[in-house]
């Protein structure tokens, strides 16, 4: 039996298109519409956001808001430390997935002499770095900074020197860097990625399974390979984004992508992950109600919660 703790963090600030700081309270709308008491059965805490610098004219133009972001990495990773430090298993509920760099960090901080896995379950790599990326959006960039990557190999761009400070701070926060190694990622569902990415992915040898291998082989194949592949960790971290989800499904996503997971195909997944006792976080991102109809995504996106948790509170 875990005892639960659920993480707010509606920020929105890492991404391209407005709308995710209002994902978490959709999906709690969500819960009361299928007369579910899931929010009020979990001590929560709500993360405080720099959403006000969506107002202010943007100053690194190859890492938005990069300042903002650390304030948040600096939040959330203090926020899950203290829940794993006292006990609990923090459930993260994000608006953008730029933030999932300070989860990573977090997990590290409690853990500091564990190795940490993480299945990264998205249709994009989120391993740019300013160095690379196409539009300056931080929420493409957690993983580069959780594994220290800077990929100047494939560099893009002229970083001015203010940014590439907070880019290192980003990469060191809580003092240890790399949080993780390359070999101790997982990918499922990438199917949407830039050829600086591609060039990280080559590299490093990284482990990716594709939607079709998930079709042909099976979920349980897909968990076992993926569990597999991180035995040498302690501890793994999974990261849910809905834009994993097929592109008819998830509308309500920033960016969505086609030939994606079906709803099932994801719940059966993170189901069968979660019954395995490495797991110390699991993170919800993404959910965007503004490019939706009738609230669909969150819905979608709070079944699977439910059902996640629901198989955390009996292992």
């Amino acid at each position: 039996m875990r005892n639960i703790k659920i993480i707010e963090v509606k920020s929105e600030i890492g991404a391209g298109t407005r709308g995710a700081s209002l994902g978490v309270d959709a999906m709690q709308i969500a819960a009361l519409d299928f007369m579910s008491n899931f929010f009020v059965n979990f001590p929560t805490e709500l993360i405080q956001t720099e959403n006000k610098l969506l107002y202010e004219p943007v100053q690194s133009p190859y890492a938005k808001r990069i300042h903002g972001i650390h304030t948040m990495y600096e939040r959330v990773s203090n926020a899950v430390q203290d829940t794993l430090k006292s006990g609990l298993f923090p459930l993260v509920l994000a608006g953008d997935h730029s933030t999932a760099g300070g989860t990573i960090a977090g997990i590290k901080m409690a853990k500091p002499k564990n190795r940490l896995g993480v299945i990264w379950i998205d249709a994009h790599a989120d391993l740019h770095t300013p160095f690379t990326t196409p539009s300056g959006n931080m929420h493409g960039m957690p993983l580069a900074t959780a594994l220290g990557e800077d990929n100047l190999e494939n560099k893009m761009h002229e970083v001015d020197d203010k940014t590439k400070d907070w880019w290192n701070k980003l990469k060191t926060i809580g003092k240890i860097q790399p949080k993780i190694l390359p070999e101790d990622l997982v990918f499922i569902a990438l199917r949407d990625y830039e050829k600086e990415e591609e060039a990280l992915l080559k590299k490093h040898n990284i482990k990716v399974i594709p939607v079709q291998e998930v079709r042909k082989k099976g979920v349980e194949n897909v968990v076992r390979q993926s569990l597999l592949h991180l035995s040498n960790c302690d501890d793994i971290y999974v990261s849910f984004d809905v834009d994993s989800l097929d592109s008819s499904i998830s509308r309500g996503t920033g960016t969505p992508v086609s030939n994606g997971l079906k709803e099932r195909e994801v719940e059966d997944i993170l189901a069968s992950l979660m019954q395995n006792h490495k797991i110390c976080c699991f993170e919800i991102t993404e959910v965007n109600p503004t490019l939706d109809k009738e609230n669909l995504m969150a819905e979608i996106a709070f079944n699977i919660l439910q059902r996640s948790v629901n198989i955390l509170l009996l292992n």
